[in-house]
């Protein structure tokens, strides 16, 4: 696997000459070819489909590189004018095999270790796989942009045929259904509107229905009297049963009572088994965020309970509600990411989606699960949805790579960087950080990536977008497909990206600038 890659860094001689520099650079591909075949043979087995193969042995040696500290050899390569490897991820070897037969030209060298340049096709063969994965999974790209634009539907598409084929003019080539609202009654009616929608239009619409998954939420909040909202240095219990309310309270408040601190009921109680003194807890995507300073709190109903001490809120205190996500970022959670509601739901799902949103996955044996219920539903079916894991916790950044080979090694896969509950789990300094490393991860093995939560979403709710998510929207084009949420100017939303990721495809492919004439100093729209 691989954390039994070496972590070691590359013993660099004179770099100043080329000879130097051809003689590193053999060193890394011998070490970057043993190490990456030793990886590619422990996951050999899980690996059904052959066209994976190669994608698969791509990640190996990517990963096998990325154990070493390169920045040094970079910087010594960009004086020759040679590749400094910074576009390596979906072409290791042809790209380390161009670099050192360019360098033995330049060093006169036929060493025994001679190798021939790799013919133009080989070297962008990774280009052309992740083409090719990308199809699959969301069908051709639109005639004016490569990235694809993924719209979540709101209830009303289930009774709003126009609302759908607008969205579908406007730029939209994939829909997602949120399994967690709606029936199946509805869900059917907003598919019978996509497809009568691609009917009309001649645009084929790819539809993505996402498993609500595991939600640890808040259950019924406790609150002390006279208190409405908590600020750091106040105290919440949480317990493992509804607190015992006084009274009711009207929807998404809390109920003031005679107790000393809030209290709060957890919607998956046995998670509360697991935390211990110092763990944090998070509460409303981190609007609140707590540590746990007693484990054995003693209730009325003789169950302790999980004293917590908020340690960030806003100055002006944060409302405590229920229904709001509690996060535990350094708990691991041996919990199935198939609740019984998911698997009720994939008997629809299996047989009406393109792709299913997976969510909380974390190991290789959730692929496996999910796989197996599949298995069940579709039968001989030639073709099964594809899956999308939704990455949303540190250990399925660091489990990645394993995920990609049991999920794409044996049917369509591609990934969400589901960053709301990821920047909450790993922190948001570091959402930045890990939300390249996945792309990068993913384009090694040749996996489409859908860039996800909050993309022009103060646009699509209020009809005007702040300069950054305008920013943040521009950087989407990285992925291959940018998700926008719900709201009432989503066509206006979706209209902006469609024209931001044309428009940049013309400067950047993936994390590759393309060097189009400038035209900073022509501010006239630009049609092409």
């Amino acid at each position: 696997m691989v954390s039994q890659i070496s972590k070691s860094s590359i013993k660099l001689p004179d770099l100043s000459s080329p000879q130097g520099l051809l003689s590193t650079l053999q060193a890394l591909r011998q070490t970057v070819e043993s190490q990456g075949h030793t990886t590619f043979d422990q996951w050999r087995s899980h690996i059904q489909r052959f066209e994976f193969l190669s994608s698969a042995l791509n990640l190996a040696e990517y990963l096998a590189l990325r154990q070493h500290d390169l920045r040094a050899l970079q910087a010594a390569l960009m004086p020759w004018g040679l590749s400094s490897l910074g576009r390596i991820e979906s072409r290791v070897m042809p790209n380390l095999d161009a670099v050192i037969a360019t360098l033995e030209v330049i060093c006169g060298s036929q060493s025994a270790q001679h190798l021939n340049r790799p013919p133009i096709e080989f070297f962008f063969e990774g280009d052309r796989l992740l083409q090719q994965n990308t199809e699959e999974l969301f069908g051709q790209s639109p005639s004016q942009r490569r990235v694809r634009i993924m719209v979540t539907l709101a209830t009303e598409a289930a009774t709003d045929y126009e609302m759908v084929r607008s969205m579908i003019q406007r730029g939209a080539t994939c829909m997602r259904i949120n399994c967690a609202h709606d029936t199946t009654e509805l869900w059917q009616c907003m598919i019978d509107h996509i497809r009568r929608a691609e009917q009309e239009t001649g645009t084929p619409c790819k539809i993505l229905m996402d498993l609500a998954g595991l939600k640890i939420r808040t259950a019924s909040v406790l609150a002390p009297h006279h208190k409405k909202r908590v600020f750091k240095g106040d105290q919440i219990l949480l317990s493992r049963s509804e607190p015992q309310l006084d009274g009711e309270a009207e929807s998404g408040e809390s109920i003031p009572s005679a107790v000393d601190q809030f209290q709060i009921g957890c919607t998956v109680p046995e998670i509360l088994d697991l935390l211990a003194v110092d763990t944090p807890v998070y509460i409303d995507d981190g609007k609140i965020q707590t540590r746990v300073v007693d484990t054995r709190y003693p209730m009325p109903d003789e169950q302790p309970g999980i004293l917590l001490e908020v340690t960030h809120a806003s100055p002006k205190g944060v409302k405590l509600r229920p229904e709001k996500g509690l996060n535990f970022p350094d708990t691991v959670l041996p919990l199935s990411p198939l609740t019984e509601k998911d698997l009720s739901d994939l008997d629809f799902v299996a047989t009406h989606a393109d792709m299913i949103g997976y969510s909380f996955v974390q190991r290789p044996a959730d692929i496996e699960l999910l796989q197996h219920e599949l298995d069940q539903r579709c039968g001989e079916r030639l073709t099964r949805p594809a899956i999308v894991a939704k990455i949303e916790t540190a250990i399925a950044v660091a489990n990645l790579p394993e995920l990609i080979i049991y999920a794409a090694g044996k049917q369509a896969f591609g990934v969400m960087i589901a960053r709301g509950d990821l920047a909450v789990e790993i922190g948001y300094p570091r959402l930045t950080e890990i939300q390249e490393e996945i792309l990068w991860i993913c384009e090694a093995a040749h996996v489409p990536v859908i860039w996800a939560t909050q993309v022009l979403d103060t646009l699509a709710r209020t009809g005007l977008p702040s300069r950054a998510e305008v920013t943040d929207a521009a950087v989407s084009g990285r992925a291959e497909c940018v998700m926008l949420n719900k709201g009432p100017y989503i066509d206006n939303a979706i209209e902006m990206l469609a024209g931001i990721l044309g428009r940049m495809q013309d400067h950047t492919q993936k994390k590759h600038s393309l060097l189009r004439e400038l035209r900073a100093w022509d501010l006239e729209p630009v049609s092409e």
